[in-house]
Formats: C-alpha cells, sequence, structure tokens
C-alpha cells in the first residue's frame, strides 16, 4: 500500500511544489492541490504532503537565517531591505505568533528567514509554522470541495 502511494508521481510534485514555494523563490502549491483534490487524490494526504513539504521548506529558509548574514540575505538571496524591514516589522508588531502567517505571500518567507536570523527556538518556530501553514491547506482543501461540490 506505502508502494503504491509513493508511486503516484503526484505527491512527490506535490511535496516538491510546497518546499520551493515555501523557501524564496516566487512560487505557489495550492494549485496542484486543488488540481489532485479534484483529480480524486486522498484529501488527508494531499493535506499532509504540501503541509510537509512548504514546512520543510520554510526549515530551510530559517537555517539560512541562522547561516546567512546580511550579504547572504541581501546579494544571494536576494531578499530586499524593504522585504527584511517588514518582516522585522511584523515581529516587532506581533512577536514570534507573526509565524502563523509565514504561508503569506511575499513576506511569509522572509519571517522564516528573519526567525532564523533572530536565533527563535526552534520547537516554537515549528509548531507555529506548521500549524500556519496546516491551516491554510485545509482550507484550501474545504475551498476546493465546495467549489466541486
Amino acid at each position: 500500500m506505502l508502494h503504491d502511494w509513493l508511486n503516484q508521481p503526484g505527491y512527490a510534485s506535490l511535496f516538491f511544489m510546497s518546499f520551493l514555494a515555501s523557501t524564496l523563490l516566487p512560487l505557489g502549491s495550492e494549485w496542484l492541490l486543488v488540481m489532485m483534490l479534484t483529480a480524486g487524490y486522498d484529501p488527508l494526504s494531499v493535506v499532509a504532503v504540501a503541509t510537509v513539504g512548504n514546512y520543510l521548506g520554510g526549515v530551510v529558509t530559517y537555517l539560512l537565517g541562522i547561516a546567512g548574514g546580511s550579504w547572504l540575505i541581501e546579494k544571494v538571496l536576494r531578499v530586499s531591505v524593504h522585504q527584511q524591514e517588514r518582516a522585522r516589522q511584523h515581529y516587532t508588531r506581533f512577536g514570534v505568533y507573526s509565524l502563523l502567517f509565514s504561508w503569506l505571500p511575499v513576506v511569509g518567507d522572509p519571517l522564516c528567514l528573519v526567525a532564523g536570523m533572530l536565533r527563535v527556538n526552534f520547537g516554537l518556530f515549528s509548531l507555529l509554522v506548521a500549524s500556519g501553514k496546516f491551516v491554510r491547506y485545509v482550507i484550501t482543501a474545504l475551498v476546493a470541495h465546495a467549489a466541486a461540490s
């Protein structure tokens, strides 16, 4: 049974798309999640795979924040000073709980990067980021299901 599940290319594609979408690359994964759901893939598996991929992409971004430094962040990753400042403002305003919104476009990935730069506790980082990303995919799946009904 696990072998059959792993041989379905949609799950691997969803994992990698979700992973890449949670790095600093300007990608989205919701469209693939919706396509897989409308094609009859198991909703729990689709949400789980997307969440894990997106969370792990956030972890890579967090680790880049730890290892990075200004030069890497600005020159290599091309996170603008403006994006960094917006992420810092979210941290100042909402504290570490702003990581619940790490799934948001534009500001979400820099939030994970700043969390690494600020050395946010990894357990708390994981709980908040994974929870936010999970809720986003559940809502996306529910909306897709409602639209298809």
